[in-house]
């Protein structure tokens, strides 16, 4: 037999999340919608920084990835699959969605690469050696 905790705090704070949701949500045409931003790991190789995004059940066709004066920007949107029918809890985030990173110096921008598999999109941001910026000037 398996014995269960009883948390009598758990439904109050399903409840609360519920409640907070719908209060960033009104004026919305969906009140079961929010602008929500997906998890995201960076990681930093040697010749590479990877970021993945959790974008589970967003269809590639729905992303947008864009950079613009050196920030890179991921965007998009999930598409509510909520039906007429009786839902008894609803915890996904549908909606807009935008993550914005600055770029190192040292990333090559024309040979960024993306993939999306199994709802994670890969963007793959190769390393180059940074222009040297400091130039000195002699003195006459």
């Amino acid at each position: 037999m398996t014995m269960i905790r009883f948390n009598p705090f758990r439904e109050l704070d399903s409840w609360f999340n519920a409640y907070n949701r719908s209060l960033a949500n009104q004026g919305k045409e969906n009140p079961l919608s929010a602008d929500w931003k997906p998890s995201v790991d960076i990681v930093e190789s040697d010749k590479s920084f990877l970021i993945k995004a959790e974008l589970a059940g967003v269809p590639k066709d729905d992303i947008q990835v864009q950079i613009d004066k050196n920030i890179l920007t991921i965007s998009g949107e999930r598409k509510s699959e909520i039906t007429d029918e009786k839902h008894h809890r609803v915890e996904t985030f549908y909606g807009s969605f935008s993550r914005s990173f600055s770029l190192p110096e040292n990333v090559s921008e024309e040979s960024i690469k993306a993939e999306s598999k199994d709802g994670i999109l890969y963007l793959t941001l190769p390393k180059h050696e940074p222009k040297e910026k400091l130039k000195k000037i002699e003195i006459h």
